[in-house]
């Protein structure tokens, strides 16, 4: 083989195993910061004029208050969502805690001689360690999933911050 057949198809292969130019610019968009793609898209391309500038100042005071609350809509649908989250595993804690301290009670009820109030607090006790068992497996995909939706949002706004660039 001659030395520019190698080099083709060492290339192939290494194109092969690092994977397709979509893959490699998606990696790249996803580790490169918010605020450096957001600093570089909104440095404007050209001066702007001194009509441009007065209408900028004259309407800020409605473009800039409905910015301010459409991110403050934003902050509040995240901490809503995040409530929910610790509120979830604020019923798994009060269910695990219960679970452990009806299981001996009735025990204890038990063993001083009433037996029906003493067999209710411990199936009461299981029935709760049962669904702490449950609720934590939910708890923990719920978390993920906020986890997750935290992370495509963010590649959402850098995608629609790039923007698609067609070539001329």
């Amino acid at each position: 083989m001659d030395g520019q057949l190698k080099r083709g198809l060492l290339d192939v292969c290494v194109l092969a195993a690092i994977g397709s130019i979509e893959e490699i610019a998606a990696q790249v968009v996803a580790e490169t910061p918010l605020t450096k793609i957001a600093k570089e898209r909104i440095r404007p391309k050209r001066r702007l004029g001194a009509g441009e500038i007065v209408l900028l100042v004259l309407g800020s005071p409605i473009w800039l208050s409905l910015g301010i609350a459409a991110a403050a809509v934003l902050l509040a649908l995240y901490a809503v969502v995040w409530s929910v989250i610790v509120s979830l595993w604020a019923v798994f804690a009060a269910l695990a805690v219960c679970a452990v301290g009806s299981i001996p009670l009735g025990v204890w009820v038990i063993a001083k001689g009433r037996a029906a109030a003493g067999i209710a607090t411990l199936a009461g006790g299981m029935v709760c360690a049962g669904l702490a068992i449950l609720m934590f497996f939910g708890c923990l995909a719920a978390t993920k999933g906020v986890i997750l939706w935290t992370g495509r949002s963010v590649l959402w706004v850098k995608d629609r911050l790039i923007g698609k660039k067609e070539d001329v």
